[in-house]
Order: C-alpha cells, then structure tokens, then sequence
C-alpha cells in the first residue's frame, strides 16, 4: 500500500456508509495526530489507541451520530494531497473548508494542526485532507 492516509479516511468513511459505531485502523504517528484533531474538533465521540502482537498498533475510533436523525457528524472526508500529486500551501494561500465551517488539516514543520491553528502560528505545510 502506498498511501496509509487514504487508507484511513477510506475506513473511516466506509464505516459511516455502514452505520457502524467503531471503526480499526492500523496505526501511525500521522493517523494518531489526525485522529486527536478529529476528536478535538468534535468529529468522532473517542478514540484509543492499542498495542497488538506486531509493533504497528491499532486505533479504534468510536464515531459520532446525531441521537435523533442518525446522521454522522462527519459530512465529507476528502484526501487533498496524494503521493503523486503533494499540495502544499503558505500561510497566504491556506485553503478555507465550507467558509470557515470545516477543517483542513495540515502537516507543517512544526506538526500535524488545522488550518486555523496554523495560520495563527503564521506556517504553511502540506494539506493532508478536508473534514467537513
């Protein structure tokens, strides 16, 4: 497998389509950044990150419905940057998601952040995916 993000925000989506509460993936420090953003941003209802027989670990992310109408809280799950085609961004040209309303979450020099918290500390980076 050559690109583990897209891995990941397959899973993820796939287990939304399915209605499914909990959802495995294998982990990584890059996958475990993006789920705490997610987490904080208040996409997913928790998450726990577990050791396994192999060194590779597994994150199980619980995600989050509305109680009444059964619908995710994560609307759209897009990947931006892809291994053939890197999108990075300045701080002038950071990407906005739904007019401030979704997040884009950005891999920079100093960390995986969002978008707002990255043009706050004035850095740009690579635009990992969309959360909206």
């Amino acid at each position: 497998m050559t690109d583990t993000i897209s891995d990941y925000l397959t899973r993820v989506r796939n287990a939304i389509k399915a209605n499914h509460r909990v959802v495995e993936v294998p982990a990584s420090n890059l996958k475990k950044e993006i789920t705490k953003i997610l987490f904080e941003k208040g996409y997913i209802l928790n998450y726990k990150f577990e050791a396994t027989d192999n060194k590779q670990g597994v994150i199980k992310i619980a995600l989050k419905y509305h109680p009444v109408t059964k619908q995710s809280a994560i609307r759209t799950l897009d990947r931006i940057s892809k291994p053939g085609l890197r999108k990075y961004s300045g701080v002038e040209t950071m990407p906005k998601v739904l007019n401030g309303l979704g997040v884009a979450i950005i891999s920079t020099s100093k960390g995986v952040m969002t978008d707002k918290e990255a043009r706050k500390q004035n850095v740009g980076g690579e635009v990992l995916c969309f959360v909206s």
